[in-house]
């Protein structure tokens, strides 16, 4: 009789468990796995910067093989209990959700986790342990947070101002962005997604999950690195044979921001180029750089909020690459000093550092 009982128990246990996960599915949105995938790999949400490119775990917990119900992983994206910032509707949808829940459903599980996609440095000060190995910012913003800086110098943003991003973000971003002069090139990262949505890729923290005195530790740190102005260079091959439109831009709210002061403009040079004719004010001439190479340069001695210059550079061949960088002397950084372009792709290239 015992074993007749004990078998009908491990029987009836899976039964159990499969009518749980049926009531907590019921109702939710049918999902498949190539639409989750297709979410996933268009970094909407910056998720797999925590995740995993194949949500193998990281920073943040595996994903894949969990064999997730629909309403465990929501509850997980609306209103996480750990670090993790909670993702509204109109971020990332239930459709999405139930998604995303059937492609990790249908990964196999991970035996190991990966490495952090930004690791802590040796003897990294209180600030920055908060936000690289406690919080996980830096995951996403890189090791010393270059775009919340770069935000804030658009608006010359204080601590209120980065409390306001990290627990109300979705709105505070989106009002940011819309004093933003869209004729100017812009630094800050654009919303995101398929036509018709435009998102903000970050979630929302809760003050009782992240508690202001330790919002205020990182905050306090990063300012102290100083604020980024968001500078942006283009270089554009002119109608005219081979030469080239450096053009260079404050894309800060105007009245609001950082003005850069003593901006130097340096674009590396091909070996044994000859520089023909330079226009723009400013030409200090052909220079070796910090490492040896050879540069023309220019000086701006100022540059506010949406104020552009441009330069126009003529050599005596075509160029199959150019490269340029914007330094700053005021306001004064301590790290990722430098915004780097070039002619392949232009735009904002990335600063020093991460």
């Amino acid at each position: 009789m015992r074993t007749w009982i004990a078998g009908v128990f491990i029987v009836l246990l899976p039964l159990a468990q499969v009518g749980t996960r049926a009531a907590q599915n019921a109702g939710a949105p049918t999902g498949t796995p190539d639409a989750g995938k297709a979410v996933w790999a268009l970094g909407n949400t910056s998720c797999r910067n925590c995740h995993g490119g194949d949500g193998e775990g990281a920073f943040g917990p595996v994903l894949a093989g969990r064999n997730f119900t629909y309403a465990r992983f929501r509850g997980y994206v609306r209103a996480p209990l750990g670090r993790m910032p909670g993702y509204v509707e109109s971020e990332l949808t239930d459709q999405e959700i139930a998604d995303l829940v059937a492609y990790f459903n249908s990964l196999p599980p991970v035996a190991m986790p990966g490495r952090w996609r930004v690791e802590l440095p040796k003897d990294a000060p209180r600030g920055q342990q908060l936000a690289l190995a406690v919080v996980g910012c830096g995951q996403c913003h890189g090791a010393t947070l270059d775009t919340p800086r770069h935000g804030a110098a658009e608006v010359n943003g204080d601590f209120e101002w980065f409390k306001k991003m990290v627990y109300q973000h979705v709105a505070a971003q989106r009002e940011q962005w819309a004093q933003l002069d869209r004729t100017v090139a812009p630094v800050t990262p654009q919303p995101a997604g398929p036509p018709g949505r435009n998102r903000v890729r970050m979630g929302i923290y809760s003050p009782a999950r992240l508690p202001e005195p330790t919002l205020k530790e990182m905050w306090d740190w990063a300012a102290d690195l100083g604020l980024l102005v968001p500078l942006s260079g283009r270089i554009t091959a002119a109608a005219q044979p081979s030469t080239y439109t450096v053009n260079v831009a404050n894309a800060g709210v105007k009245g609001k921001g950082l003005v850069a002061e003593d901006v130097t403009v340096e674009v590396e040079l091909p070996d044994n180029a000859k520089v023909v004719n330079t226009t723009g004010a400013g030409y200090e001439g052909m220079k070796k750089n910090g490492e040896g190479k050879t540069v023309a340069a220019w000086r701006v001695p100022r540059l506010a909020p949406t104020e552009q210059q441009s330069f126009n550079l003529t050599l005596a061949g075509a160029a199959t690459s150019l490269r340029g960088t914007i330094r700053w002397a005021r306001p004064a950084v301590k790290a990722d000093d430098e915004v780097n372009f070039q002619l392949a792709t232009g735009g904002r290239g990335g600063r020093g550092g991460v």
